[in-house]
């Protein structure tokens, strides 16, 4: 059960409900709470928000504003859900109707699989010394899930989108597991609980070249720009998505969202100490969550103000990028890493 201090009281009368004293424990808290679901679903919102409101200020626009002006137009991101659940959901005559339907909710198992693999400190679902190549692994599926979506659309932009998604796929995941091969090899272990604890050295120092290649192939995995190629609005009117509406839209729209959530989670594992921080002595096992949450937002904010400072690499260049110098700083950081470990 949860070790909450400062609100103990609340958490022992929730745990003597019966079915409701299961969000206390520490296992469904993780999945269904923090970092899981609950979680996941506020800093969607939270990230699409600041990603236009930032990119409008630097554009020296306003942003969203016309709901909720007084907070910044903070609950235009919920309007828009509303919007998506009340409009039609089209399928056109030529789609593969089962799988059109079918795909936008079945992507959504790699990442709630996934969402049990992250640990906050004493909260957390399962534990493994495999729980990061499991992470990296389960993450890695969701771009399949994107190139069937876009074949079940049966659309020539559609098949554009998802044959940019498969050459971008196989351009920096290939770096970026190689990033994460280096940081186990200094950490020997596979387990995020025991990566954290050995960060007195945060792993961004011990091994900078692994961050960057991480860190750009983060930018690429998400669709940001300057690589949101697959998607490219202006020019292929979003790509493998191009066809759908309504709530199905709103579900693969935010696929990139939420592979960016998985995706910071890592980062900050892996290369910023995880949940380590002053301990907030209030809060006792949420400490570790709150320090592992800001942290990602962080690194979340960071990455999405990319959209508003780059413009749009062509396929070629992308891949120029993922093949030639993301691949050349991945084996470098291997190096680099192997070196390290047998030094320590």
């Amino acid at each position: 059960m949860l070790n909450v201090p400062i609100v103990q009281g609340l958490i022992d009368w929730i745990a003597s409900k019966p079915l409701l004293g299961l969000i206390v424990e520490r296992e469904v808290f993780a999945v269904l709470i923090a970092p899981g679901l609950l979680a996941l679903l506020l800093y969607l919102g939270i990230i699409i928000w600041f990603e236009r409101k930032i990119t409008a200020r630097i554009q020296w626009r306003v942003g969203p504003k016309e709901v909720s002006p007084h907070i910044g137009g903070l609950l235009q991101v919920l309007a828009d859900m509303l919007r998506y659940l009340y409009q039609e959901v089209i399928v056109h005559r030529d789609a593969n109707k089962v799988y059109f339907l079918q795909l936008p909710i079945l992507s959504f198992i790699p990442i709630l699989l996934a969402l049990t693999l992250i640990p906050a400190g004493k909260i957390y679902a399962f534990r493994s010394g495999f729980a990061v190549p499991c992470l990296v692994a389960l993450i890695a599926l969701i771009p399949l899930f994107v190139i069937a979506i876009g074949w079940s659309a049966n659309n020539r932009f559609a098949y554009i989108g998802l044959v940019r998604e498969s050459f971008m796929y196989i351009a920096y995941e290939i770096p970026l597991i190689l990033s994460v091969v280096a940081m186990l090899t200094i950490y020997q272990t596979g387990d995020a609980i025991s990566i954290v604890n050995k960060q007195d050295i945060p792993g961004i120092i011990l091994n900078p070249l692994a961050f960057l290649t991480f860190l750009i192939a983060t930018v690429m995995a998400s669709g940001r720009l300057p690589f949101d190629i697959a998607e490219a609005d202006q020019e292929i009117a979003f790509g493998p998505y191009v066809e759908y509406s309504g709530i199905m839209f709103g579900l693969v729209m935010v696929l990139a969202y939420e592979k960016l959530y998985l995706l910071s989670l890592l980062m900050v594992i892996l290369f910023f100490g995880g949940w380590r921080g002053y301990e907030i002595v209030a809060l006792g096992d949420l400490s570790d969550v709150v320090w592992l949450m800001l942290k990602a937002l962080i690194v979340m904010c960071a990455i999405v103000i990319t959209r508003a400072i780059y413009a749009r690499y062509r396929i070629d260049q992308a891949l120029r990028i993922g093949w030639g110098f993301m691949m050349t700083l991945a084996i470098a950081s291997v190096a680099l890493s192997g070196v390290i470990a047998w030094l320590l």
